[in-house]
């Protein structure tokens, strides 16, 4: 893991007085990202700071670990303080967050968050929150730590601020291996940098933890066993437990055998491929075998961090993103739980992801090393962005290159948890994915399909719905621009934008964001939260998700011409589908992909309107 490593000594030394510089251009170098002026400001006035306090404590020789990268995130510590504990003699760590803030006071609607003078923007999360947030996570990935939660501790430090100006910060402050700062509370940081370590050399003990083992820890995993494993929807089906013995027997029998295998689920909307997912995450984590979940989806993991691990950081950490395997170990993991795995690209790089990394290895063989058992479930038609790659027939190429074999479970043949075998099969017949011309909708005694007359009416019927309790969403193709929230009155109020708009009907796209606009959830929650009704839906946010009644308006990208339905890649607007991206015949199958993930969201029944006159006219043909 690359981290720039300074003594304090040597940071506060004539040769590195303009370090925070040297470290702008070396991150350059890195990185291959540009660092801005504000950041190389905050080094330069905030790392001296802390140098020149652990100098002062006598503690030159502790070892500053600047910018340490968490293990199997983005996410970046300040610094973490490495050296020998004085009581005990072995390691010691603190991991420093670090702000330049004179002024701020707990937000009132969220204590977790804090509002900051002079600064724009949304609230902040509280530094002391953050930095324990920092040493959880690290304590639950590090081997090196395993079992010695005193060896890591937390430091949010407001060097700029006096005591008095953030007072109410301290409220938040309740676990004793985590302490808040400030300019007029500097005697007691070095105090308790005396306290905590030795005058030693550190340089050990920052080997160590750099080098450490990751995977996650016997403690994270005990506990995401207990949120996961005995919750009621997690329930198997008698097939489902089917599939599910058999991946735990591949597990046991690449353990008994020190036999590597590529395990591949795959089955269609309704399947119960998530809920294996998770059972599989719950039982092996009660087992105590390094396991992870990732999915490429951003709705889909923040929807499982915020309901599967409710109310648990720690749980929420098992809880990955297919990018997130790009530095990872070979086979440190024992099972690598790969969920919507459709979602595979071709590469985890991009335009952020530092040079050094950025050497064109297929995503998926990224995923296959991590593991002993890497599990993948998948639906074979639903990749609807350029670049992905998820499907049996990759995943087995790149596995085979490796001389590893490949089980494949079907579950289509199976069983369905929800929602109609037979309309899916009419869909794949409708858009021209099976063999065979589209068919009119005969019935199905447990599920409804109907076609509304405009989209007044779709949405009055799933509002019908909505109303009585059951989950009910609308969607539409990609096919009316997506404008930015309005700004409203006030520093935090913003309106969506009414874009998709039909006749004298209009209504806005969900959310683009991770902050909800009005009693509009974030793009993450708009399929599970009650507020993401009245918002049009997208099929980057419905993927992956499903609910009681679905409503699709298929857009003038997908219309009856000549006897079948045609994609229009014209009328997409769609940046993913750009000329210069993908070619046209890969954008019609993605548009048809993007419609059979839309039209199968519904567990209960479908609701469709069409834009296009003509088309409306050959749904009803079929549809009455």
């Amino acid at each position: 893991m690359t981290v720039f490593r300074r003594t304090a000594a040597s940071l506060l030394s004539p040769a590195e007085r303009r370090f925070s510089q040297v470290l702008a251009e070396q991150m350059k170098m890195r990185d291959g990202l540009n660092v801005s002026a504000s950041e190389v400001r905050s080094w330069e006035r905030s790392l001296p700071v802390v140098a020149q306090d652990l100098v002062e404590a006598g503690l030159g020789q502790v070892e500053m670990l600047i910018e340490y990268r968490l293990p199997l995130t983005s996410k970046r510590a300040d610094v973490v303080l490495a050296g020998v504990d004085r009581r005990t003699g072995g390691d010691a760590y603190v991991v420093v967050e670090l702000k330049q803030w004179s002024r701020a006071e707990v937000w009132d609607e969220d204590p977790t968050r804090v509002l900051v003078h002079n600064m724009t923007g949304r609230p902040k999360l509280h530094p002391a929150l953050q930095a324990k947030g920092y040493t959880d996570y690290i304590y639950g990935f590090l081997v090196e730590l395993a079992d010695r939660p005193e060896a890591l501790h937390a430091v949010a430090y407001l060097h700029n601020a006096a005591r008095g100006d953030v007072v109410d910060l301290y409220d938040a402050v309740e676990d004793d291996r985590t302490r808040l700062f400030t300019q007029s509370t500097r005697g007691a940081f070095v105090d308790y940098l005396r306290d905590r370590f030795a005058p030693a050399p550190g340089r050990a003990a920052a080997d160590r933890f750099l080098s450490s083992e990751v995977r996650p820890s016997k403690q994270l995993l005990a506990h995401a066993a207990r949120e996961i494993r005995d919750r009621d929807q997690f329930v198997l089906l008698d097939e489902q437990r089917l599939a599910f013995e058999i991946v735990l027997h591949a597990v046991e029998r690449a353990r008994r055998e020190d036999l590597k295998t590529v395990v591949v689920i795959t089955g269609g909307p309704g399947s119960g491929k998530s809920v294996i997912a998770l059972s599989l995450l719950g039982e092996l984590s009660r087992r105590g075998l390094p396991v992870l979940h990732a999915t490429g989806s951003k709705s889909f993991t923040e929807t499982m961090r915020r309901h599967v691990a409710k109310g648990s950081p720690r749980t929420k950490a098992m809880f990955k993103y297919f990018n997130n395997f790009m530095e990872a170990e070979r086979n440190d993991l024992e099972v690598l739980v790969c969920d919507e795995a459709h979602r595979i690209r071709k590469v985890s790089a991009n335009r952020y992801t530092p040079a050094r990394l950025r050497t064109g290895r297929p995503q998926v063989d990224e995923l296959i090393d991590a593991a002993r058992v890497p599990v993948f479930l998948l639906d074979g038609q639903q990749n609807v962005r350029p670049g992905e790659m998820g499907t049996l027939e990759e995943i087995r190429e790149h596995a085979r290159s490796k001389g590893l074999s490949v089980q494949h479970v079907s579950l289509d043949e199976q069983f369905r948890c929800g929602g109609s075998r037979k309309y899916e099969e009419w869909v794949l017949r409708l858009l021209g994915l099976h063999e065979g011309p589209a068919e009119p909708w005969t019935g199905d005694d447990d599920f409804e399909v109907s076609l509304a007359e405009s989209p007044g009416e779709l949405e009055a019927l799933l509002r019908v719905q909505h109303e009585a309790g059951r989950t009910a969403r609308m969607t539409a193709g990609f096919c009316w621009r997506w404008s930015d929230p309005r700004k409203d009155a006030g520093a935090y109020e913003q309106s969506l934008v009414p874009d998709v708009v039909i006749g004298d009907w209009a209504r806005p796209w969900n959310v683009k964001g991770d902050r909800s606009i009005g009693d509009a959830p974030p793009s993450e929650l708009w399929a599970t939260n009650p507020g993401g009704f009245g918002q049009v839906g997208c099929v980057y946010t419905a993927q992956g998700f499903e609910y009681d009644w679905n409503g699709v308006i298929l857009g003038p990208d997908l219309v009856y011409r000549d006897g079948r339905l045609v994609p229009r890649r014209g009328a997409s607007r769609d940046p993913a589908l750009r000329p210069k991206t993908v070619t046209d015949a890969e954008a019609a199958g993605l548009i048809l992909n993007t419609y059979k993930v839309l039209l199968t969201r519904g567990m209960a029944g479908t609701l469709i309107y069409s834009v296009d006159e003509e088309t409306q006219k050959f749904l009803t043909s079929l549809l009455g």
